[in-house]
């Protein structure tokens, strides 16, 4: 089945948290702790057990009794109770045939799932790559928490997700969990999280390696070596990916310039991920990733980079105490050259914005006995960006000032959850507090001309306590039928971009806010999950979520925002998702309906009552696939957005778009396939910006034809 629920199952993988936080003294300081407390919690690690958890890192040769290790390249088993959550996962035969190969795509099968633009990642600036679930959008942050193995993959400075350099071939498994994410998930996924695990040699094969050419001459290939390491168990996953192409036309024919161009792209990552056993119940795994990204947007020059690397360390333990120990490292940089829609010549130029984070996480689960998985865990995240740009005067064509800002940002986590099994019903509670502080905040700017005034801000350091706790049970009343019900509050953190960096889309600056207070939520939700027969299933969930204090681009003046706390974004809706399989064809279907309105007063309450900007009321996706025999895949995909708004006043109308995609993959000889795949074969107009009637347009449609090579 392309994706499921996750089910009451002892034999599950962990739910990880992970944070980031800045390369500074205090963050090798907090990872020198780590290496010490992992071998402390190695000590502890006792034989495995077969029977008590399928994903046991030894099992016991009914002939000789001789150890067999088995190496998961995960984390731990999840707690029973995670279905409370409305935990959907998508399995890796739908992650690897979307229509774009691009990870966004993947995720848009998933009710609530939503982006910041309606475009991808070949045609949006990085920073506005920001992911939401539940209708909770209104800025281009993300209110989602974004894992891979366990690390958070968001720009620290931005909190946009690099999603070029999420190759959906490299992955095994999608778990999406929507709603607050406190206790285990850590401080960020007042949404959701998107939890990526890689895939192993068992899922790639040796080689695994596909190129693609598209009907305007774009090229995309991505290639993948898994060799094993001998009898240990252990592997290594060498990828790289390369995508580039002209690009085609954002900008409508009828609005086009000379100085207008094409949305031209080129990506290109690379990772190696090694996981190995270090005795018969611990494993190691250990990973490094770097990028690069080059895109064109809207006019000549109007160029933007992103780049990074990211390194990581993991224990795993699954003896009768079991842990999970991580610690990473990562930087990342983001530059970009704004121009006027008017003059069309350059204004600023965001020059770079390096951003060094790093963090960690220990979490130790105690054998308390089969009833209850008992969870103890801290993590930790420091952050620290800081950006260089030039205003550019209009009149001359050079700097006219440089500005300077930037600032520090930690948050420590302690937190505590139980799942107690009683026969067919579950319960679940969890308590998380975090200590948070935002520190050494500046803003600077010194003029070389008149048209330029000297700043020289200087922000108070903050901190504080937050506590947030969840709850949920599911009751499975039949062997068709479970119902499950949670509630549960969570908290964001301001990013360093939303306090500190102005930002401009000619010809509507908006300002930085450096006194936004955390973002708090408070939700709870009820649905089912039914399952008449092994072909069938069907989920609903009903939710009400309210994110007290959300930081929105409020409208202060004409063609002038400013980042500001609204008093709150109350979103309440139904999700649904249903699955079917005819022998050899299966259709998959998620709808979203929500109901999001932002609460404001005082000098806000132009935008009290309206929709937060960028968000839907009605989602819905269709995936209907045939597969005639191994190696073979033919699937068609429908998605609809409904009408949302391009800004907070609700004036500029972003019209509802129905899309039509296709996928087909077919063996030829031996190991290598042909593959063709379309994108937005309707041709339906997209838009994804529209202020004051100048739009910009999501992706045309597109044939791609290539090679895949799986051995």
């Amino acid at each position: 089945m392309p994706y499921r629920r996750a089910r009451l199952d002892k034999k599950k993988k962990d739910t990880i948290i992970s944070s980031r936080h800045a390369v500074r003294p205090a963050l090798l300081a907090s990872i020198a702790t780590l290496g010490v407390l992992a071998p402390l919690a190695a000590a502890q690690a006792q034989s495995s057990d077969p029977a008590s958890e399928a994903n046991s890192t030894t099992a016991k040769s009914h002939k000789d009794k001789t150890p067999v290790i088995v190496v998961t390249g995960r984390g731990l088993a999840d707690g029973p109770a995670t279905p409370a959550y409305d935990s959907v996962v998508l399995d890796r035969d739908t992650i690897t045939s979307s229509s774009s190969g691009r990870i966004e795509d993947v995720l848009s099968s998933v009710a609530g799932f939503q982006q910041y633009r309606r475009s991808d990642s070949r045609a949006t600036n990085p920073s506005n790559q920001g992911v939401t679930l539940r209708a909770l959008g209104g800025n281009a942050s993300s209110r989602s928490l974004v894992l891979l193995d366990g690390v958070p993959v968001a720009n620290p400075f931005f909190g946009y997700i690099p999603l070029s350099t999420l190759s959906p071939d490299r992955l095994s498994t999608i778990r999406v969990t929507r709603g607050g994410g406190t206790g285990a998930f850590g401080a960020g996924a007042v949404a959701g999280t998107i939890e990526m695990d890689s895939a192993g040699p068992d899922q790639l094969g040796l080689l695994n390696a596909e190129a693609l050419v598209d009907n305007r001459g774009e090229t995309q290939m991505d290639a993948t070596v898994s060799p094993k390491l001998g009898n240990s168990g252990g592997y290594v996953v060498a990828s790289v990916q390369w995508d580039r192409g002209k690009g085609f036309w954002t900008t409508p024919e009828d609005q086009r310039v000379d100085a207008s161009a094409r949305a031209r792209y080129e990506s290109l990552s690379g990772s190696i991920r090694a996981v190995a056993p270090l005795t018969d119940d611990i494993e190691v795994q250990a990973g490094v990733m770097a990028f690069q990204d080059h895109r064109t947007f809207r006019f000549q020059g109007a160029d933007s980079t992103s780049s990074g690397q990211q390194g990581s360390i993991r224990l795993v333990g699954h003896g009768d105490w079991k842990f999970d120990v991580l610690a990473y490292v990562q930087a990342q940089d983001y530059s970009n050259i704004v121009k006027s829609s008017t003059s069309y010549k350059e204004t600023l130029d965001q020059h770079a914005t390096p951003t060094l984070a790093g963090g960690g996480k220990l979490e130790i689960r105690p054998p308390v006995g089969d009833d209850h998985v008992l969870r103890f865990g801290t993590d930790l995240r420091l952050t620290g960006g800081h950006l260089l740009e030039f205003p550019i005067s209009t009149t001359t064509g050079e700097r006219s000032a440089i500005r300077h800002a930037g600032g520090d940002e930690s948050d420590l986590g302690l937190y505590a959850q139980d799942d107690w099994t009683l026969g067919q019903l579950v319960l679940t509670a969890g308590a998380r507090a975090d200590r948070w502080t935002i520190r050494n905040g500046y803003y600077t700017q010194d003029a070389f001309d008149a048209t330029e005034d000297n700043i020289d801000n200087r922000y108070a350091n903050r901190s504080g306590w937050v506590g947030n706790f969840r709850g949920g049970a599911m009751w499975h009343v039949a062997p068709v039928i479970a119902l499950r019900g949670s509630a549960y509050t969570g908290m964001r953190m301001p990013t360093l971009n939303e306090l500190y960096r102005p930002f401009v889309v000619y010809p509507v600056t908006t300002e930085a806010n450096a006194d936004l207070k955390v973002e708090k939520l408070r939700g709870y939700e009820a649905g089912f999950d039914v399952t008449p027969a092994t072909w069938a299933r069907l989920s609903v969930t009903a939710f009400y979520n309210k994110l007290d204090d959300a930081i929105a681009n409020v409208t202060i003046a004409t063609n002038a925002r400013k980042r500001e706390n609204v008093d709150a974004i109350r979103a309440k809706g139904i999700e649904a998702e249903a699955a079917l399989t005819f022998g050899q064809v299966g259709f998959n279907g998620s709808l979203s309906w929500t109901d999001s309105k932002v609460e404001a007063s005082g000098t806000q309450a132009a935008i009290d009552g309206l929709r937060p900007a960028q968000v839907p009321k009605l989602m819905a996706s269709g995936t209907l696939s045939w597969t005639p025999r191994k190696g073979w895949r033919l699937a068609g995909t429908v998605r609809h957005i409904g009408r949302q708004y391009e800004d907070d006043l609700n004036t500029y109308i972003l019209p509802a778009a129905t899309t039509f995609d296709a996928y087909l993959q077919v063996p030829v000889a031996g190991p290598v396939s042909l593959t063709v795949r379309g994108e937005n074969l309707s041709n339906a107009n997209v838009v994804t910006r529209n202020q004051d009637g100048s739009i910009d347009l999501a992706e045309p449609r597109t044939v791609w034809v290539g090679v895949k090579l799986a051995m």
